[in-house]
């Protein structure tokens, strides 16, 4: 007996896959080929004078691309092999940072996508809704009062930025929340931490741990190595694993509470799962790289824009837009003052700041999904 087809014409198979476009598929591309090329022009400058194809040479020599006890030595500590020295100025000293951008950009990108999802409100991110100020606080903390625990950033943001994000919750609810209540209490705790941040600094004794604090602060990938990505990997693997598993409750949640209840959903259970999937991949992000600022807002809404609102398609579409523009962000904030570089937030702050302006703008109301 023949399988009976649905009314479309489509197996389930096929409408499950439905969601993959070429719009997808075409964005998906192009930010890989802007983060691409972003990375290598990043590694082409330094100190280190080499030309734009001996650094290229150096990102994808095979011998240390398929050497096993190079990426050893990278990821766990161990003995370097012998290497040009081109390639350990590119292995070692700016590969690592454009890692980071590309961890950094996709975890805050994804967190972003999903604050707008659980609080069905754009405006919500990890900025607005005061994750990134608490976990910055409980960063800063560590960075200045309690260094011997810097080992577990992660761990210590996260608890942070749970903390702050149940502040918010808490002094939302009223029988329920809205979204002007939520950006409200997000903007009371994030300007409660931030003053307990510029508190901490009277605890600074070292000058060093105060300039550190301060490029912290801002968001920046100066200096960051394999030490940030050992520490970073694993949340954001994990968080952006979950955050696409997840994209179909995503969508449920974006429905209204009403209609997922009636669709069986445990709608607090499944708010409150997610949001911890999106502190912990703030988290991550913000323990390598600072709190940088408008970047989970903005992201989000260009994805959006471009791939269509289906969860499945946003988390994906963030998962490549988030590096591309973290990455041309980070080599624009390098190579924009020539002999300074700015923290890689004052550039996504400056241009942040604008298309969200623009958006307000060009939408007659913002708020609520």
């Amino acid at each position: 007996m023949a399988e009976t087809q649905p009314v479309s014409g489509q197996t389930p198979a096929q409408q499950r896959a439905g969601w993959v476009t070429g719009t997808l598929v075409l964005f998906c591309l192009a930010s890989t080929i802007v983060t691409v090329i972003a990375g290598l022009v990043q590694v082409s400058f330094g100190e280190y004078s080499m030309t734009f194809l001996e650094a290229w040479r150096a990102v994808f020599n095979p011998n240390v691309i398929f050497n096993i006890n190079t990426w050893s030595a990278f990821l766990f500590g161990t003995e370097l092999p012998e290497m040009s020295t081109a390639s350990i100025v590119v292995w070692e000293l700016r590969l690592p940072r454009v890692f980071v951008g590309v961890i950094t950009g996709s975890t805050l990108a994804v967190s972003g996508a999903i604050f707008q999802a659980v609080t069905r409100n754009e405006l919500a991110s990890p900025f607005v809704l005061g994750v990134s100020s608490g976990a910055g606080f409980a960063v800063l903390a560590t960075l200045i009062v309690f260094s011997g625990l810097a080992s577990i950033l992660p761990l210590i943001a996260t608890l942070g930025g749970a903390v702050a994000f149940i502040l918010v919750y808490t002094i939302a609810w009223k029988g329920g929340t809205n979204p002007v209540r939520l950006v409200l209490a997000g903007v009371i705790v994030n300007m409660v931490f931030q003053s307990l941040q510029q508190g901490l600094f009277f605890f600074a004794d070292d000058l060093g741990v105060v300039q550190t604090a301060v490029a912290w602060l801002t968001g920046s990938l100066t200096g960051t190595g394999w030490d940030e990505v050992k520490i970073a990997i694993l949340p954001a693997i994990l968080s952006c694993a979950i955050a696409i598993g997840g994209a179909r409750q995503l969508n449920v949640l974006m429905l209204g509470e009403r209609t997922a209840r009636s669709l069986g959903m445990r709608v607090e259970r499944t708010r409150f799962l997610l949001s911890v999937v999106a502190i912990l991949a703030a988290s991550a992000a913000i323990a390598v790289a600072g709190i940088v600022s408008f970047f989970g807002l903005v992201v989000p809404h260009i994805v959006r824009n471009t791939v269509g609102g289906d969860y499945r398609r946003l988390i994906l579409g963030c998962l490549f837009a988030g590096p591309a523009l973290m990455v041309v962000a980070d080599v624009g904030a390098r190579l924009a003052l020539s002999g300074t570089q700015l923290p890689v937030g004052v550039v996504t702050g400056l241009v942040g700041g604008p298309y969200f302006l623009y958006l307000m703008r060009k939408q007659q109301s913002m708020g609520e999904l």
